[in-house]
């Protein structure tokens, strides 16, 4: 796997899995089968209404979090502080993790 260093030192994946429209009922197969076969990058988003999905596959797998490079986005309606807060807050429950690795606005 190719990766890219970011201007904060941290590695990410050259190559990564993206969720968007993949219904949440499978999407913790989806993501389970990717990071099977390799994908070390998983991106995802709130507006997609399937991280919770992608959180149980990383959990389940085995891989340690930190060897996976989870990226989510924030929706246009919570582009402010308060919002935004909450709403990393909402992510981070929702993938059952204490960090994302990249965290955009969608």
């Amino acid at each position: 796997m190719k990766f890219k260093t970011l201007n904060n030192g941290v590695e990410m994946p050259m190559l990564g899995y993206g969720v968007f429209q993949t219904p949440p009922e499978e999407t913790e197969a989806c993501v389970a089968e990717a990071l099977e076969v390799g994908y070390r990058l998983i991106d995802t988003a709130q507006a997609y209404g399937n991280e919770e999905g992608v959180g149980a596959a990383v959990h389940k797998s085995g891989i340690p979090r930190e060897e996976v490079f989870i990226t989510s986005k924030i929706w246009v309606s919570n582009m402010n502080y308060e919002r935004a807060a909450t709403s990393i807050e909402e992510t981070l429950r929702k993938l059952g993790t204490d960090y994302v690795d990249l965290m955009l606005l969608h």
